[in-house]
C-alpha cells in the first residue's frame, strides 16, 4: 500500500488534468464523427468548445497549486505553464469557432479538421509545462506534425498542398538540427534528461566553457527560432501563411507560436543557465533582425495574409525583448503581450475570414470602401489592426510600453529605441488597411465590395465567426482599459516559478563574485 502511495505521488497525474479533458474531448469528437454521422456533426464543434472550456477551468483551479511537478519531474505544472496552457486553449477555442462556416465551406470534414486541431492543442499544452528532453521532443513533434496536416487540409488547393510541402521540409530540418542540440546536452550532462538535472551536472563539471555546450546552444535555439518564426528561420512563414486555411494560420501564429516562447524560456532558463549572457546575446540579434525584416518587408505586402505573416515576425521581435531582459519584469511583459496578442491577432484574422468568404480575395486593395457596406465588420478588424500597431488606449500599446520598459530597465538601450523605430513602421501597415477600408471614395471601391453581400448583424442570426471577432473586439478593447489586472497575472506567473527566481539569483551573484575578482585584481 504504502509502495502504491509511492508511486502515486511521485506520478502526480494531477498535473495533467487540463490534457486529460482535452484528450477525452478528441476522442469524444472522433467516435461521435463516426457513430453520430450527419446529425452529430452539428453540435460536435461546440462539444470541442465545452470540453476546452472545462480544460481552461481546471487549470483555473490549478493556480498556485503545492503540488506541480509530475511523472518523476517530466511534467512542471506550474503558474508559468498554467498561463502559457491557458493561451493555447483559447486560441483552439477562438480557431474553431472560425474554422465552422470556413470548413463546411470546402466541403472537407470539420470534425476531422478539429481532431487535428486538438492534437496540436495537446502538443502545445505538454510542451508549455515539459521538464524533460523526451517529453519536450515529443510534445514538439506532436504539435508540429498537427501543423503539418492542418496546414495541408484543402486537399483540392495547389496552395494548400505547397505551403504543406514546404512547411514539412522545413520543420523535419528544424526538428532534426532541435534534436541533435538536445543529444549534446544529453551527452554533455552524464546521461541525464530533466532540465534540473542536466543544468546541476553542467554547472559541477563546470561545462559552461565547453565548445559542446556552445554548439548545443546553437541548435537548440535554431529550432526554438523555427518555432516563434524569427528571422532567419523565418522563410516558412509567408508562403505557409499565404496557403495555408486561414483558421490555421491563425492557430498558428497564436498558439504555436505561445508554446514556442513557453520552451524557449523554460528549456534556457534552466538548462542552460551557465551560460545566460551568451543566449541573450543570440536573442538580442534574433530580435534585431525579427523586428527589421519583418515590420519592413511587411510595407510591401499586397495580401493581407502575408501582410499578417510578416506582422507576426515583427511581433515575435519585440516579445523577445523580454527574454532577452531576463528580469522579472521581462518575462512578466513576455505573457502579457501574449495574452493580448491572441485577442487582437485572432480578431484580425476573423476579419480577414468573413471577408473572404463573401468576395473570396484576401488583397488589400480589394478592402476599398468596405466600410459602405459593413461598418461593423469594418470597425472590428480596423481596431484589432491598430491595437497590432501599438495605438493607445488599446491593449497592443499596453503590451508594447510593458515590454520596451522592461527592456529599458535592463539596460537594453539600443534594443528598445529600434523596437520604436519598427513600431512606427508596424503603424503605417496597419494604418494603410484601415485607410483602404475608410478613407477611399465610392467611385474608388473595388469590385469585390460593390458585390458584398449586405448581410445583418443581428444577434439572433449572428454566425460563430462573427461572435469569435465580436469576442475578440471586446477583450482587445478591455484588455487596454483594464491592463493591470491581466499584468498582475501575468506576474504572479513569473513570480511563483521557482526556475526563474533561482536563475536571477545565480545571475546576479555571479555578478557579484566578477565585481569582487575584479575590484581584488
Amino acid at each position: 500500500m504504502d509502495f502504491s502511495s509511492n508511486i502515486a505521488s511521485q506520478l502526480n497525474a494531477g498535473t495533467i488534468l487540463p490534457e486529460g479533458i482535452v484528450i477525452i474531448t478528441l476522442m469524444v469528437v472522433l467516435l461521435g464523427d463516426l457513430i453520430g454521422g450527419r446529425n452529430a456533426r452539428v453540435w460536435l464543434p461546440y462539444g470541442a468548445i465545452a470540453g476546452l472550456l472545462a480544460s481552461l477551468f481546471t487549470l483555473y483551479m490549478a493556480w498556485d497549486s503545492p503540488s506541480s511537478i509530475g511523472f518523476l519531474g517530466a511534467f512542471n505544472g506550474d503558474n508559468l505553464s498554467i498561463v502559457f496552457r491557458g493561451i493555447i486553449a483559447l486560441s483552439t477555442v477562438a480557431t474553431i469557432l472560425m474554422s465552422i462556416r470556413y470548413v463546411e465551406q470546402t466541403g472537407t470534414s470539420l470534425a476531422e479538421f478539429i481532431a487535428i486541431m486538438l492534437t496540436a492543442t495537446l502538443g502545445g499544452m505538454f510542451l508549455s509545462g515539459a521538464n524533460e528532453l523526451v517529453m519536450i521532443f515529443v510534445s514538439l513533434e506532436m504539435l508540429s506534425i498537427s501543423s503539418y496536416l492542418m496546414t495541408g487540409y484543402m486537399k483540392r488547393d495547389p496552395r494548400s498542398n505547397e505551403a504543406a510541402l514546404k512547411y514539412l521540409l522545413i520543420g523535419a530540418s528544424s526538428s532534426a538540427i532541435f534534436l541533435y542540440g538536445s543529444s549534446l546536452l544529453y551527452g554533455l550532462s552524464g546521461g541525464e534528461t530533466t532540465l534540473d538535472s542536466i543544468s546541476e551536472k553542467i554547472m559541477a563539471s563546470d561545462g559552461s566553457s565547453s565548445l559542446g555546450l556552445a554548439i548545443a546552444l546553437v541548435f537548440v535555439i535554431a529550432g526554438i527560432a523555427f518555432k516563434i518564426s524569427a528571422v532567419p528561420f523565418h522563410q516558412w512563414t509567408p508562403d505557409v501563411y499565404e496557403g495555408s486555411p486561414t483558421p490555421v494560420v491563425a492557430f498558428l501564429s497564436v498558439g504555436s507560436k505561445a508554446a514556442g516562447f513557453a520552451l524557449a524560456i523554460r528549456l534556457l532558463v534552466t538548462a542552460f543557465a551557465s551560460i545566460v549572457d551568451e543566449w541573450h546575446l543570440i536573442f538580442t540579434a534574433l530580435a534585431i533582425l525579427s523586428m527589421v525584416l519583418g515590420n519592413v518587408v511587411a510595407l510591401a505586402q499586397t495580401s493581407m495574409k502575408r501582410m499578417l505573416a510578416y506582422s507576426s515576425i515583427g511581433q515575435a521581435g519585440f516579445v523577445m525583448i523580454g527574454l532577452t531582459a531576463g528580469t522579472d519584469a521581462g518575462y512578466s511583459s513576455m505573457v502579457f503581450y501574449l495574452l493580448v496578442y491572441l485577442f487582437m491577432n485572432l480578431g484580425a484574422f476573423s476579419g480577414v475570414i468573413l471577408f473572404s468568404l463573401r468576395t473570396g480575395t484576401d488583397q488589400i486593395s480589394e478592402y476599398a470602401g468596405l466600410y459602405q457596406k459593413d461598418p461593423l465588420l469594418t470597425l472590428g478588424l480596423s481596431l484589432c489592426l491598430l491595437s497590432l500597431g501599438g495605438i493607445p488606449p488599446l491593449a497592443g500599446f499596453f503590451g508594447k510600453i510593458y515590454l520596451f520598459w522592461a527592456g529599458w530597465q535592463a539596460e537594453l538601450y539600443g534594443l528598445v529605441l529600434l523596437a520604436l523605430v519598427t513600431s512606427v513602421v508596424s503603424i503605417y501597415y496597419y494604418i494603410r488597411v484601415v485607410k483602404m477600408m475608410v478613407v477611399k471614395e465610392p467611385h474608388e471601391m473595388s469590385d469585390s465590395v460593390k458585390n458584398y453581400p449586405e448581410i445583418r448583424w443581428d444577434l439572433q442570426g449572428m454566425r460563430p465567426l462573427q461572435v469569435g471577432l465580436v469576442l475578440s473586439v471586446i477583450a482587445t478593447s478591455l484588455a487596454g482599459i483594464l491592463s493591470n489586472p491581466l499584468f498582475t497575472l501575468a506576474n504572479d506567473s513569473v513570480t511563483s516559478t521557482p526556475i526563474l527566481q533561482s536563475t536571477m539569483v545565480t545571475t546576479a551573484t555571479s555578478e557579484v563574485e566578477i565585481s569582487s575578482t575584479t575590484l581584488n585584481r
